[in-house]
């Protein structure tokens, strides 16, 4: 048995960042990671998949050389090879960057191997058993896999298989129509692969607001990939070469022929096989570990950060669960996941970016709202980049002056979105934001615009 003061079991984003507080505090701490240091965002998520959507992007630019009086002779290649060199090297580079880190901390032990629980406090890893009175859960999740009639006859991948794939698919069907399944879609229609989105539900990225998930659609649809929402019954064959993919929807034909099939229908928690029940520590039916406003679990002692704890599902939020535990464990603070402001991206070209409540959700609320909207067509920065596409949105409370959520959908919509994600961190009211005077030319110039042009919406 050996002891420590703290046991972190995963090295994902959360992890190795609580572990350097802990070592720096003189804390002996143990981090445990089964396969590789960096969670999800490094290995499987974030890293290559943005670095494979820069390389689609430069893709799409080169065609598109024409438009800015730019002459390119010949076609457009895509090395697939390269272009998945690029990517992995990008993930080792910042893996080995995390192990490093980790290895220089000097209370800081790096155990390899899979951590499952003996009871609250003690852990066993191969034949070693390790104990602390705090441990910290940071497992992470992984690609969800339907029990589809047939899902199992057929070769398919998830995300973790998409992004080490060298090769360019002939016809590759994304079976979901969010985040991941959009990204991947895009990308591979850049690349030259035909693609055909199978959405189980009426539209796209149904999380959305209906004028933003129409638009999603079109943008996606304008660069040739098919897209077929309200697909019921989805179930896979192979015939020959073939992999099929049947449909019960309301357009289309009802047997979808491709080559390649990509499962993006979701995340499961890895909580299933930590031992969980012999340290009490409660899940929820879909095995999220169940914990309070400040990450702490059902067992004095051990909490739970990043994926596994169902309170967010992307890296920055990861982040700041180590962020808030940190700050009431080290720092005497009283944080709460109650106070953080929903903000994220979807990253297909041009990217989404949200914060706050969407419309739909302001309007169910029941209280008097504003509301802003602009084509992308009216943004100066957008017409000079010939990227006009999407729209510009924010919501307000009537009364209070709160402003309540934003949404941009066009070119640098992922950083533009922080102008009114900062002013709503710190209770700004939407007449601070209309007299900011933003740098032109800029997308965040239009910020002002839209609340001027704010209107008030009735009803559900």
């Amino acid at each position: 048995m050996r002891a420590f003061d703290a046991i972190i079991i995963g090295a994902g984003q959360a992890g190795p960042s609580l572990a350097a507080r802990l070592s720096a505090a003189g804390r002996s701490v143990a981090i445990i990671e089964r396969k590789h240091v960096g969670g999800t965002c490094v290995n499987t998520g974030c890293k290559p998949t943005k670095a494979l959507v820069a390389s689609a992007h430069a893709a799409h630019i080169v065609r598109r050389a024409s438009d800015f009086g730019v002459i390119v002779e010949g076609d457009v290649r895509i090395d697939m090879s390269a272009v998945f060199r690029r990517s992995h090297q990008i993930t080792l580079d910042s893996r080995r960057s995390n192990e490093v880190w980790l290895a220089g901390l000097e209370t800081c032990t790096l155990i390899r191997g899979h951590a499952r629980f003996e009871d609250g406090n003690t852990v066993r890893v191969g034949d070693e058993r390790l104990t602390a009175p705090q441990i910290f859960i940071n497992v992470g999740g992984r690609a969800t896999v339907p029990d589809f009639p047939g899902i199992h006859d057929v070769p398919f991948m998830t995300n973790s298989d998409i992004v080490m794939l060298d090769r360019l698919p002939q016809h590759l069907i994304v079976v979901g129509g969010s985040y991941i399944g959009l990204e991947f879609a895009q990308m591979y229609r850049r690349f030259g692969a035909k693609v055909t989105v199978v959405e189980k539900g009426p539209r796209l990225v149904a999380r959305e607001d209906e004028d933003v998930s129409e638009a999603i659609r079109a943008i996606l649809e304008a660069e040739g990939i098919d897209v077929r929402t309200s697909s019921e019954c989805i179930r896979f064959a192979r015939e020959g070469e073939d992999l099929v993919v049947g449909v019960n929807g309301l357009e289309g034909e009802p047997a979808l022929r491709g080559s390649d099939i990509l499962l993006a229908t979701g995340r499961t928690p890895n909580t299933d096989d930590l031992g969980l029940e012999r340290a009490g520590v409660a899940v929820d039916g879909r095995g999220y570990i169940q914990v309070d406003d400040a990450l702490a679990t059902s067992v004095p002692g051990i909490w739970a950060m990043g994926d596994c704890n169902g309170r967010g599902a992307f890296t920055h939020t990861a982040y700041n669960d180590y962020e808030i535990i940190a700050a009431n464990l080290l720092d005497g603070e009283t944080r709460k996941v109650s106070d953080r402001l929903p903000g994220y991206a979807l990253y297909i070209d041009p990217p989404l970016g949200r914060v706050g409540m969407s419309e739909r959700e302001a309007r169910a609320s029941g209280r008097p709202i504003l509301v802003g909207q602009l084509p992308m067509t009216r943004v100066g920065r957008a017409v000079e980049k010939s990227e006009t596409q999407g729209l510009m949105k924010i919501v307000a409370d009537a009364e209070t002056r709160q402003i309540l959520g934003a949404a941009i959908l066009g070119t640098g919509g992922d950083e533009a979105i922080h102008g009114v994600l900062d002013m709503m961190n710190v209770g700004a009211r939407y007449d601070d934001l209309r007299w900011a005077v933003p740098v032109h030319p800029t997308v965040s110039e239009f910020w002002p615009t839209l609340i001027l042009g704010m209107k008030p919406v009735q009803g559900p």
